[in-house]
């Protein structure tokens, strides 16, 4: 079980930061580099923005309840 909880912890890390840095910001961030793929894939680039912070809520849930779920099965 703990073995299962820090696979998911690690990989919703890797994921959580791939996603936050994929996120335009005010200089357009790294989602300026998939934008070309992005816009035929998911429509405008307001879209993928929006993909990409719902993407980021779920990946913080996962991360605060896995950690959570660590934490008290190591405690």
């Amino acid at each position: 079980m703990v073995i299962a909880l820090v696979v998911l912890l690690v990989l919703s890390s890797i994921g959580l930061i791939a996603a936050v840095l994929l996120q335009s910001g005010r200089s357009a961030g790294l989602s300026g580099a998939i934008t070309g793929a992005g816009e035929s894939m998911f429509g405008k680039k307001k879209g993928m923005d929006e993909l990409f912070a719902k993407l980021t809520a779920i990946l913080a849930g996962v991360f605060l309840l896995s950690s959570l779920g660590l934490g008290m099965l190591l405690k």
